[in-house]
């Protein structure tokens, strides 16, 4: 071994002792007839003292090092001079006197310092194409260990409630999970391919089927999705889960008490927002958009919208009146203390929401009983306090109004209430806000294809209602038994009960406009499965780096991983992706139309 300790282990029990240390130089101070040297690994740091005069070999190698060099040292360790201690660090009280100084490797001048202090001063880029330097700060550090520390404990709680851990293949089929494929071209089977998995939905189902019962793993995900803060480019890792025999409150009943004990092992946080029985909260997607504007609410504050389209149906104000006839709504935002907003403040929120897709923003506001809005030429002063009541706005209260189609009226004061929220100080982060939205749609309007029926969320759910819904109703009124778990304001989890039957599931992906050959070609080994006797199953899967993210409050989900692509999913470091030469093509039977 070439350390018999680690740099943060060494206390004032060690005095006395002899001991080899290894690790990178932090930081050095020579100050004329003393060197001293804080030796870093990713356990912490120790000082170390060299003595130009009693250690006049080991003080030459002294002078000649710089930060980042790799040193093994011997020595003794001392108490420190009161005066000199350092509380704040574990080894604060001693120091090493040096006997003995090996250089194992030295350094180039680095790129950007790794103190944490100063990191910020260097670009993301440039911490990227060093990441090798950059994983050195003690932040990186514990950001991985946490990691680590969060996947055992996932283990042990499933392995506790009887699952079995299973890796499901890498090299899949191609699926419609709702994002793009990563492709991997067959070089045996030339014009064929195999597909990343977006997540092992197709696996985990025919694991029931197989009769597993209850399955697991940390599954690896590929997804060609833009980055965005909470969502790292092409890969991530989620804790699938799939049980037989189960409704959708057998999953909560799994979920709930993990994520609860999450928020205690991983955060600082309390959980809120529960029911009466201490259960989280169930919102209906219809009422999660009626209410917050928005599919993964921040429960953390209590703002919602309202809708006072009969309030101003008949009104003078045409923004309000014919939104209402088209048929729309318009729904309206209090906020409470708002009324304080200055013009400019309020101006900056109106342009936000025309950059969320809205037209314009009315607004109202309560002083002292007086009622002044935007649009207050169209109504009388009684007509105005009447919407002010309707809206239950008191005096110092600002009232925003969204007057569109419904879904878009939510969505754009679903972006206000957010970024209000940020502006009040409303989001704390001492708490952790879970609440189930269920009941999604089982059918949307394709957001590719105008006019064209698709699946709105998981096209293996369940319908609610099963083969007579999907026969007899309007394809947009169908709800599915599918579920996302949101905390925060980010969706943590997506999950279902699936549909198990041939039969239903033919007939679901005829709405969205497959043939009985393509969901064949497509699901067969899904379709042969259910065939033989499948048992009704339902899970979901939590995305661990977001989890992550959300209970430390960490800024980017990038930092997460070791070794992250950057913002336009590049690897900087090892340069991907990369251009192949032509042998390596041939041999895939593939060209290159380069335009």
């Amino acid at each position: 071994m070439l350390r018999t300790h680690t740099c943060g282990e060494l206390n004032v029990s060690h005095i006395g002792q002899e001991v080899t240390l290894a690790g990178w130089v932090h930081s050095l101070r020579n100050l004329g007839g003393l060197i001293f040297i804080d030796l870093r690994d990713r356990y912490g740091l120790t000082q170390i003292k060299i003595d130009l005069l009693q250690n006049k070999e080991a003080a030459a190698i002294g002078e000649k090092i710089h930060t980042e060099w790799v040193l093994q040292i011997k020595g003794r360790v001392e108490a420190r001079p009161v005066e000199t201690q350092n509380k704040k660090i574990s080894t604060g009280e001693i120091e090493i006197i040096i006997s003995e100084l090996i250089v194992l490797s030295q350094s180039q001048v680095i790129p950007f310092e790794i103190n944490e202090d100063k990191v910020s001063e260097a670009s993301e880029s440039l911490r990227l194409k060093y990441r090798f330097i950059d994983l050195r700060r003690p932040k990186l550090q514990k950001m991985l260990a946490t990691k680590d520390a969060f996947i055992t404990y996932s283990r042990e709680y499933f392995h506790k409630q009887g699952f079995v851990e299973i890796q499901t293949p890498i090299l899949a089929n191609s699926s419609p999970e709702g994002a793009r494929d990563f492709l991997i071209p067959s070089r045996i089977y030339p014009g064929k391919f195999y597909a990343l998995p977006q997540a092992p939905q197709q696996f985990k189902q025919l694991l029931m089927v197989g009769g597993v019962d209850k399955y697991f793993q940390i599954a690896p995900c590929f997804r060609d999705e833009d980055p965005r803060m909470d969502r790292h480019y092409g890969e991530f890792y989620q804790l699938d889960m799939e049980m037989s025999f189960v409704e959708q409150d057998d999953i909560f009943a799994v979920m709930e008490p993990y994520m609860k004990e999450l928020v205690v092992k991983f955060s600082e946080k309390k959980t809120v927002n529960l029911d009466e029985k201490g259960n989280f909260k169930r919102l209906s997607w219809l009422e999660a958009m009626n209410t917050y504007g928005i599919d993964k609410p921040d429960l953390r504050f209590d703002m919602k919208i309202v809708d006072v389209s009969e309030n101003v149906k008949d009104c003078k104000f045409s923004v309000f009146s014919e939104a209402v006839s088209k048929p729309g709504v318009v729904k309206a935002l209090r906020v409470e203390g708002g009324a304080k907003f200055s013009r400019k403040e309020i101006d900056e929120l109106v342009e936000f929401a025309r950059q969320k897709g809205a037209k314009g923003l009315a607004y109202l506001s309560v002083k002292e009983g007086v009622v002044a809005a935007s649009f207050a030429k169209f109504f009388s002063p009684e007509e105005l306090l009447s919407l002010a009541e309707a809206c239950s706005a008191v005096s110092g209260d600002l009232v925003f109004f969204a007057a569109d189609a419904w879904r878009q009226a939510c969505s754009v004061l679903g972006a206000v209430r957010n970024e209000v929220a940020t502006k009040l100080g409303l989001k704390d982060n001492g708490l952790a806000a879970f609440a189930w939205i269920v009941d999604f749609p089982m059918f949307d309007f394709s957001e590719i294809e105008e006019g064209r029926i698709d699946f709105a969320h998981n096209p293996f759910s369940m319908p609610q209602g099963g083969l007579q819904a999907l026969q007899e109703k309007d394809p947009l009124d169908i709800l599915a038994y599918q579920y996302d778990l949101v905390l925060n304001g980010f969706e943590i989890s997506s999950g279902a009960i699936r549909n198990h039957e041939p039969e239903v599931m033919y007939a679901a992906f005829k709405i969205a406009g497959y043939t009985h050959e393509q969901v064949d070609v497509k699901f067969g080994a899904m379709i042969k499965a259910f065939s033989y006797g499948a048992p009704p199953h339902g899970g979901n899967a939590p995305g661990i780096d977001r989890i992550l993210m959300i209970l430390n409050d960490w800024n980017s989900i990038r930092d997460i991983y070791a070794f992250p692509k950057d913002g336009q999913g590049r690897d900087l470091m090892t340069d991907s992706p990369s251009a192949v030469d032509e042998k390596q093509l041939k041999d895939l039977s593939i060209k290159i139309d380069k335009k």
